[in-house]
């Protein structure tokens, strides 16, 4: 168990202690009886989490979620590309299709829910995707289709295609920030004309976004927001992604938030954008204030929270057309794992020999259990280690506390300026407030007599 005091001013201005519990997502008061909420009633006797670690794998069984690993090769190279260094497996082709529909017909148990291809740049692989694609269309007429892309190979064709195969579609961008990723394909006429034309024919149904991480270069999502209103003039965009990104190299860590002051100053323009409504169009600033509501009114004990990612899920699987079972989407079969285990944890034809024994649980991290923002982060990269891990964790302290304070301020009126608990002071020290007072303090000149004598 993990409480944290936290401390607040309500509506009058006055300080208020409330204890928050990260394991059972209680808030209190001082004197320890739940603070006055609407609460839901719900019980949690079912849906505990197996934590899996390199001595207890995890398991995989008949997929819901079948993410498909066509290869990592990209015709970008982006700065903090989580793939930038990850060895390539032998490349597949169009040639491997059948035998790929064969292992899934003779492996899965039931039909998935969704099927989600990646790259590298999937659409590299349009030649192996189109047959693929129309394949588990035909197999799979009730299963969600999914697709991420960095734009530049969208045009009127290869869009007329995805829209009639029912396709979701992310488009990766960062808006002001997309410098600091790599090439952008809205300052090539084609590529913006492809872009615009899909979100045209998609946006009217709800099946595009544009996917934007925030980064140190790109901190404020209120301008991430102007730029793709601006870029579609659409009012009601959806903006996807949204949240710092997670660093898997040298890359993602220049891109990491890299002092205490430029953690609090993003902390602060997160909360202050919260707070004014600027950032309504990313999916993010939603999902993550229901979450946050949720976990409290429900009272949801931690024991029945996975991975951000959901990989650590038995039913969500990824898979190469070789039918590798791998660790996520964004490794390949040839590629190690941190912990030193092969990415490549199984096959499809053998769901039940799959071992997931390259990743940590939150559970079985030290920093995850004892952090307030526990319910709604879940821990970063669940098989990062060493550094990156620990710059990962930072990012998404930062990232997450400003929406656990405006919850809370939301729920009960209290604005919470301080953290107390076993947390370090650049933690517990929300918005840099006491980092402040003592530099001020410490810049006071004191005047000294000077004697004469």
């Amino acid at each position: 168990m993990a409480r944290f005091t936290l401390h607040a001013r309500n509506r009058a201005n006055e300080p208020v202690q409330l204890i928050y519990d990260n394991q059972t997502s209680e808030l209190l008061a001082e004197d320890l009886t739940p603070w006055p909420l609407a609460y839901i009633e719900k019980s949690w006797t079912v849906g505990h989490i197996e934590a899996v670690s390199l001595t207890h794998p995890g398991r995989k069984t008949s997929p819901k979620v079948l993410k498909i690993q066509l290869g990592l090769s990209c015709n970008y190279s982006c700065d903090y590309c989580s793939q930038r260094f990850v060895p390539h497996a032998q490349e597949t082709t169009q040639a491997d299709v059948p035998q790929f529909l064969r292992l899934l017909e003779d492996s899965l148990d039931q039909a998935p829910e969704r099927i989600e291809f990646w790259g590298g740049e999937p659409l590299v692989y349009i030649k192996t995707l189109r047959p693929l694609a129309e394949a588990l269309r035909q197999r799979y007429p009730s299963a969600s289709f999914g697709i991420v892309t960095n734009g530049s190979l969208l045009n009127p064709e290869v869009n007329e295609w995805l829209d009639a195969l029912g396709f979701g579609v992310g488009v990766s961008h960062d808006g002001p920030g997309q410098p600091a990723r790599g090439p952008d394909p809205l300052a090539d006429e084609s590529s913006r004309a492809g872009i615009l034309d899909l979100y045209k024919r998609l946006s009217p149904q709800g099946r595009i976004s544009f996917n934007a991480m925030v980064h140190r270069t790109n901190t404020s999502r209120e301008e991430i927001a102007k730029y793709f209103l601006q870029l579609t003039g659409d009012p009601t965009i959806s903006i996807g992604e949204g949240a710092f990104v997670d660093p898997y190299d040298a890359g993602g860590l220049a891109n990491s938030l890299q002092s205490n002051e430029e953690a609090f100053e993003f902390r602060r323009q997160s909360l202050d954008e919260i707070r004014r409504g600027r950032i309504v169009h990313l999916d993010i600033a939603r999902s993550r204030m229901r979450e946050w509501a949720r976990s409290i009114l429900e009272r949801r004990p931690a024991s029945v929270l996975g991975q951000k990612c959901g990989m650590d899920s038995p039913d969500q699987i990824a898979v190469d057309l070789m039918g590798s079972v791998l660790t996520c989407q964004n490794v390949s079969s040839v590629s190690i794992a941190p912990n030193g285990q092969s990415h490549h944890i199984g096959h499809i034809s053998k769901l039940s020999d799959v071992a997931l024994d390259t990743s940590t649980h939150w559970s079985e991290r030290s920093e995850c259990l004892g952090c307030p923002v526990l319910q709604a982060c879940k821990g970063a990269c669940m098989f990062l280690e060493g550094p990156l891990w620990t710059a990962a964790c930072d990012n998404a302290y930062s990232d997450h506390v400003p929406f656990f304070v405006a919850a809370i301020e939301h729920l009960t009126g209290c604005a919470v300026q301080r953290i107390e608990g076993v947390l370090p002071q650049a933690r517990s020290d929300v918005f840099g407030f006491d980092a402040k007072a003592n530099q001020s303090a410490s810049r006071k000149v004191i005047p000294i007599k000077v004697s004469n004598a």
